[in-house]
């Protein structure tokens, strides 16, 4: 099975923490160049430090807060005019603030269209033209089981990570001829930050302590634990290789089986 990615170069976008941080230290190990996207420079300098470079990667971080979209538009223009071929982009930003969908607020739903579907597009629309060029490329897209099975709680990430999931596979349908792959990755219960806060603001509202409802929510998912970050990356590498070349326009849930849809 093919899996090398020496010579490929890839933009893992929130990639200081949690499920970016772990899908770029899996695509390094896989030999590509890795691009660091974030807004924070000094976390950005510390993982790069840490990223393979056993088969002589040269690794490189941009600083972008995903919050503005022009400030996306300006970074990736000025990182291709020094790294134009680009191979793979895996695009990820944190979720929406939880919460009952009645209750949001307009403008919520507006910020987190454009944190995450609209810097996609413009990310996207940016990498696409080498990707043509090199007849290769692998977009990733990592968003939430929510698109086969809607999270109680989480209604503005429910309707956004839908409208992320419908784009993808338009795109897909755009770019197979040109050897481009469009993906996305669908984390379920995954031990990272946002987990944290989800559980956080499940026990205040149910009145419970945060460790119960982690061990309510542990028994309905059959491998009975929460996944870790690593394997919902070992997903995104996959899918990023030669490998999955044939793979395109899908929806894997990466979830110890919770996901009650086929």
């Amino acid at each position: 099975m093919n899996l090398d990615l020496t010579t490929k170069t890839a933009i893992v976008c929130g990639s200081t923490q949690g499920i970016g941080l772990a899908s770029a230290v899996e695509l390094a190990l896989l030999g590509a160049n890795v691009t660091l996207m974030a807004r924070d420079e000094q976390k950005l300098k510390q993982v790069m430090d840490t990223l393979d470079v056993s088969q002589g990667q040269i690794h490189r971080f941009v600083v972008a807060d995903f919050a503005d979209n022009e400030a996306v538009n300006t970074t990736i223009e000025e990182y291709l005019r020094l790294v134009p071929d680009v191979h793979i982009l895996v695009n990820n930003t944190g979720g929406p603030a939880g919460g009952p969908i009645l209750d949001a607020e307009p403008d919520q739903f507006q910020k987190a269209f454009q944190m995450h579907l609209v810097n996609n597009q413009i990310l996207t629309q940016a990498v696409v033209p080498a990707m043509k060029k090199a007849g290769f490329g692998r977009i990733v897209n990592i968003i939430s089981t929510s698109v086969k099975q809607p999270i109680v709680g989480l209604g503005v990430s429910n309707t956004i990570r839908g409208a992320v999931a419908s784009w993808a596979k338009t795109m897909s349908l755009e770019l197979g001829c040109f050897g481009i792959t469009v993906n996305n990755v669908l984390p379920g219960y995954t031990r990272t930050g946002r987990l944290d806060a989800v559980l956080n603001m499940r026990a205040e509202a149910q009145q419970k302590t945060p460790n119960d409802l982690a061990a309510q929510m542990k028994s309905e998912i059959p491998a009975g634990r929460f996944a870790e970050p690593e394997e919902v990356a070992a997903a995104v590498a996959f899918l990023c290789s030669p490998a999955a070349a044939s793979i395109s326009g899908i929806n894997i849930p990466v979830d110890g089986g919770k996901t009650g849809s086929l």
